[in-house]
């Protein structure tokens, strides 16, 4: 099927903007792109014409527009999952102070959906709509664990396993023996694996149909929190995980 050139451009300059790119100058547009100047600037000054883009009065740079936030906000209301998520997540957040998230499966990559907060969390790095790689964080490896065997082996397919800690899973071998303990415990760990100094711990959401539905995590700090607390936060995510289910029509099969 052939695709529509400039819809195609217009789209790939939104996916250069992201958490570490706020902002690009249009000569940084043209170069990562590999389009005249002349070009560019027709397709900016047509995204801005519709708010998907907005540009600095006083630097000249550009940045995502708010039409953006506004269709993410429409998404975002509309899914199901998170709305019946948002109030167990508020109260696992409250009984342990710590910051929850709920997270799904787009590619070879979770995408948190939904975060709250933790009081008495100093981790402010994630955000909504932030990428996790599969291998190196709790929710990711959730999402990898209950797929269909099928699924896996393609979500593994050329799948990189990028070192980011000395921590960090680095090999399918090792990253298959961690998705069987992820599927015995009903629970999975990034020790140290995606960031210095942080733990998360996550647990599987199933929907109606007994399919992985999505996958929640608690994030916090390993120097402030223990080898009981951790193991208090595990079941506790468990049974978060298994209340959200419910909340879905997950039915636990009779042992």
């Amino acid at each position: 099927m052939p695709i529509i050139q400039a819809l195609d451009r217009a789209l790939r300059i939104l996916d250069l903007f992201d958490e570490h790119t706020p902002e690009l100058k249009i000569t940084e547009i043209s170069e990562r792109m590999n389009l005249h100047k002349s070009t560019v600037h027709a397709l900016l000054k047509t995204l801005r014409m519709h708010g998907y883009i907005d540009q600095d009065p006083h630097t000249g740079k550009y940045r995502l527009g708010l039409r953006l936030l506004e269709k993410g906000q429409l998404l975002l209301a509309g899914l199901d999952l998170r709305n019946a998520a948002r109030p167990f997540l508020e109260e696992l957040s409250e009984a342990t102070g710590q910051t929850v998230h709920l997270l799904v499966l787009d590619g070879q990559e979770g995408v948190y959906i939904d975060k709250v907060e933790g009081a008495q969390a100093p981790i402010r790095y994630s955000r909504i709509g932030r990428r996790v790689p599969l291998h190196s964080s709790a929710g990711g490896k959730v999402l990898a664990a209950f797929q269909p065997p099928e699924v896996l082996e393609r979500l593994l397919a050329n799948y990189r396993f990028v070192k980011h800690t000395p921590n960090t899973i680095d090999s399918p071998e090792r990253f298959r023996q961690e998705l069987e303990r992820v599927r015995r415990e009903g629970c999975a760990y990034d020790r140290e694996e995606n960031e210095p100094g942080v733990w998360c711990v996550g647990a599987p959401i199933f929907g109606h149909d007994g399919k992985l539905a999505a996958a929640t995590s608690l994030s916090f700090v390993t120097a402030r929190v223990g080898e009981e607390e951790r193991r208090r936060f595990a079941n506790l995510i468990r049974g978060t995980a298994g209340a959200i289910s419910a909340r879905l029509g997950h039915r636990t099969p009779a042992r």
